[in-house]
């Protein structure tokens, strides 16, 4: 096992792993460890022998992550491992698997959900190798959202549930621990996954309405920038094509963006100029032209292309590129959209002279 040690007040982050442990020692030393002091489970492997597993868990106040891949087993919650009344939620592109508590056992296939309650016997099986991703919280939490939550415990949540859709891609995105820095981010973004939950097991009109203006708008932005992130280097990319990806339409886009003090062009322009700036100063790409630096970050016009660099960065690219040749150039932050509030004032004006 090892840890991130959380310098300040960063989000501690643990992972196991059954290499960590020595032949014959590994299955034994991951059902003790893992399977029964993290999970409260008892692990029962498809084929022993060849049995492999990975996690890596974090904890937002009340909230427990973990994220993983396993081969093929059965995990069984027995009553000398009740501790406690959470509840633990299951999904993954698991191609079929089985859950079984309070006498129903619903078949589950890719990307399907399912909500378990611990303080009940009930197991899990995953039948062939796979990844997943299971979050507990305090069914205190949830109860007041959800109108009979114990109705909806062992029951498929379909993977074509938007919710579901949702919950999984924010989950995913806080992976980036270094984002929650402050108890405050935490509690946010503990909120935001109970409201996705209970839109997911079926939300009161009350809660549902609350969760729509917190909990889904708080996702729907994240999956936004997301989307802007792994796709700015298109030159045909626009807000119509984000949505039609999110499912929600083009000016919704642009209002949660709105909100953000950044709009849709200024947040693709910045990312296309940082991505040329670092090919422009990175010795892998000495050997590409100016004009197929542009082209692949996104520029369609070469001319606009310097305009907006110039502006960006107070020099054109041909003279960036000698600076660095010289050893003048350092390298900037790439994993800020807008690192100042001058670089911001030069994307907008940049975005009006396109």
């Amino acid at each position: 096992m090892s840890v991130t040690p959380p310098p300040a007040e960063r989000v501690p982050v643990f992972r196991f792993s059954t290499d960590d442990f020595s032949g014959r020692e590994s299955l034994t030393a991951w059902r003790e460890i893992f399977g029964r002091t993290v999970c409260s489970l008892d692990i029962d492997p498809v084929m022993p022998e060849r049995f492999r597993s990975e996690a890596t868990v974090c904890q937002l106040l009340d909230l427990g992550v973990l994220k993983g891949s396993t081969s093929g087993a059965r995990f069984t919650h027995s009553k000398e491992l009740i501790v406690d009344d959470d509840l633990s939620f299951m999904t993954g592109p698991m191609p079929e698997w089985t859950a079984s508590m309070l006498n129903r056992n619903p078949v589950l296939g890719p990307g399907d959900g399912c909500l378990m309650n611990n303080a009940e016997v009930g197991s899990m099986t995953l039948p062939a190798d796979t990844r997943f991703i299971t979050f507990r919280v305090p069914a205190a939490a949830i109860a007041p959202l959800v109108p009979d939550l114990g109705a909806v415990v062992a029951r498929r949540v379909p993977a074509e549930s938007q919710a579901l859709r949702l919950l999984v891609r924010y989950l995913e995105i806080l992976q980036d621990t270094s984002a929650l820095a402050t108890p405050q981010l935490r509690h946010a973004v503990a909120t935001h996954v109970y409201d996705l939950l209970a839109l997911a097991l079926g939300a009161t009109h009350e809660a549902a309405e609350i969760a729509n203006g917190r909990g889904l708008r708080a996702s729907r932005l994240q999956a936004i920038l997301a989307e802007i992130k792994a796709r700015f280097t298109d030159p045909r990319f626009s807000p119509v094509h984000v949505a039609k990806l999110i499912g929600v339409s083009a000016r919704y886009v642009q209002d949660l963006l709105h909100h953000t003090d950044m709009s849709f062009t200024e947040r693709v322009m910045e990312l296309r100029l940082q991505k040329a700036r670092a090919m422009l100063t990175g010795a892998s790409h000495r050997h590409l032209k100016i004009i197929d630096i542009a082209y692949e970050c996104g520029f369609g016009d070469l001319s606009y292309f310097n305009r907006a660099f110039r502006r960006r960065y107070g020099d054109t690219p041909s003279g960036v590129r000698m600076q660095t040749l010289s050893g003048d150039v350092s390298q900037p932050d790439h994993e800020r959209y807008m690192s100042t509030p001058q670089s911001r004032a030069a994307g907008e004006r940049a975005s009006r002279d396109r």
